[in-house]
């Protein structure tokens, strides 16, 4: 036994320093392990006062690391010790073992450790059933105790910081996420998106020299105020995006010249309306037809109308107005039939986008009702299924879908498939609005990709011009209120594409603790986890 111990010293302690096996014990579900400190002196946590005045001893059991699927107890012997330092409020302390033990610890550090790491990869309920698989239960609480008791970590001063939003709640809170774009590594994280609050953490940085962000006001106005001396640098994906939104709308308000014009036809002769204003199997038709059937019945085998109004329990009027129409069409009047609705102004704009290939009754109801339609969807979906479903639509391929000729539009010439570039080639030649659209996009393109930064204010000149792309103008308008940060962003390197990815880790982090993200533990976990 005395050639293992020293053995086992080297196996179960070999990062710990004044720590001696005595004897180990293994049952069949747990390993004791008997050790005792060595340390000729300890140190007071009160005053620092180095003491070699034993004043007692007690037995620890920290919980350690499991071995061989088997628990792993420590009984640790450590000693008190009588701090000499008269002015010292502690008369006597316990030693600690640096690496193994801590105050009031009920498991070893290495073990904490390994608790902590499942914490910050799973959180709660997920970490707990890891350590139930490693042989250290601990319930999902004490993991979330042991990350929010981590102290935050010391990260170096940065010098090009990226900001973005992130959502505590979507639609109602919102915090903001800030990340060193040399080290891609998160540096804090703000419990709001004010400007003031974050004017206030660049201001206690001074070192920072460049800030890259969105086109927000509010990231705009902080960055401004708390760091005048930085670059602040537009993002280019968000360029790109916001340019995208507006040619789809551009494409849209052109969308009368997506569908290729028809060759001319013969004419065709219309189907003869059907002379009854209700088709056969109409409830009401039906009904009227049974009831004047049987009232010129009943008047035909020689009763008076009176008599008839008692038999059918009708009113005398009733019977007199069915005995003046000699067919039952001539009944189909009233409240029913030929009512003016405020419909009736939109119909053949309905018809006409019906033609154009638009069958969807919510989008219709959409488009009606940006031009002043007061009603709600429910009379347009009674329309299009009575009046519009039944219509036939040209003959010929379904016309692009906007969003699929705006996608055209934004993609490299080099990259879109034949088809697609046969498709749009079609379009552009139909439209010298949507022609005008593709120019200025591929321009813009080629600042971005390029990092032409100084042609802009050309550009800008140029897409306020368009008279007819109102979209496109009012975003080369916008880009003139927030110009130097777009200008930098179409020029230097830096981007925020980083702070998005941190942004959908941050979204992980929240669904993984089902609800108790709160901000001081979801900021330890987007801090530390790695």
């Amino acid at each position: 036994m005395n050639e293992v111990l020293p053995q086992l010293d080297e196996l179960l302690f070999s990062s710990v320093e004044g720590v001696s096996v005595e004897s180990v014990e293994v049952t069949d579900t747990v390993v004791r392990v008997e050790a005792r400190t060595t340390a000729e002196r300890a140190a007071c946590p009160g005053c620092g006062y180095w003491s070699v005045r034993i004043h007692g001893s007690y037995l620890r059991f920290p919980r350690d690391l499991p071995t061989a699927g088997k628990f792993v107890v420590v009984s640790l012997r450590v000693r008190r010790f009588v701090c000499g330092e008269d002015s010292c409020p502690r008369k006597t302390f316990a030693e600690q073992v640096p690496g193994l033990t801590r105050r009031f610890g009920r498991r070893t550090e290495r073990l904490r450790s390994a608790l902590v790491s499942v914490g910050l990869a799973l959180a709660g309920r997920a970490g707990a059933r890891m350590t139930d698989a490693f042989k250290v239960p601990v319930s999902r609480n004490t993991l979330l105790r042991l990350i929010a008791s981590l102290p935050d970590p010391v990260a170096a001063a940065p010098r090009v910081v990226g900001v973005d939003e992130y959502a505590q709640r979507k639609g109602r809170i919102y915090g903001t996420v800030l990340v060193d774009v040399e080290t891609r590594r998160p540096i804090d994280l703000l419990p709001d998106r004010e400007a003031d609050t974050l004017a206030a953490w660049l201001a206690e940085r001074p070192g920072i020299e460049i800030v890259c962000r969105d086109r927000a006001p509010f990231f705009a106005d902080g960055a401004t105020r708390g760091a005048p001396q930085a670059i602040q640098v537009a993002d280019r994906w968000h360029l790109w995006h916001n340019l995208g939104e507006a040619a789809e709308k551009c494409v849209y308000r052109h969308r009368g010249c997506l569908r290729p014009v028809p060759a001319p036809d013969e004419p065709q002769e219309e189907e003869p309306a059907t002379l009854s204003p209700w088709p056969t199997g109409h409830r009401f038709a039906e009904r009227t037809r049974v009831k004047h059937a049987t009232i010129h019945a009943l008047l035909a085998a020689g009763h008076s109308k009176r008599s008839v109004a008692r038999q059918l329990g009708m009113t005398l009027n009733t019977i007199l107005r069915f005995s003046r129409a000699t067919t039952p069409e001539e009944m189909f009047t009233g409240q029913w039939q030929s009512r003016a609705t405020k419909l009736d102004a939109y119909k053949p704009y309905l018809d006409q986008r019906w033609q154009e290939g638009c069958t969807n009754a919510w989008k219709l109801w959409e488009e009606i009702k940006e031009q002043g339609y007061p009603r709600g969807y429910g009379s347009v979906r009674d329309y299009v299924s009575r009046s519009l479903r039944g219509k036939p639509q040209p003959v010929g391929p379904r016309p692009p879908s906007a969003r699929a000729v705006t996608r055209w539009i934004l993609t490299h010439p080099d990259a879109l498939p034949e088809g697609d570039r046969l498709q749009l080639k079609a379009v552009l030649t139909n439209c010298p609005e949507l022609t005008a659209l593709a120019q200025h996009v591929c321009s813009f393109g080629h600042m971005l990709t390029n990092l032409q930064g100084d042609q802009l204010p050309k550009w800008i000149e140029a897409a306020t011009a368009t008279t007819d792309l109102p979209s496109l103008r009012h975003f080369a308008q916008h880009l003139e209120r927030d110009l130097d940060a777009v200008i930098a962003g179409l020029s230097l390197p830096w981007n925020s594409g980083v702070v998005e990815g941190h942004v959908n880790r941050i979204k992980m982090l929240k669904r993984q603790m089902f609800g108790r993200a709160g901000f001081s533990l979801l900021r330890k976990r987007v801090l530390l986890a790695p």
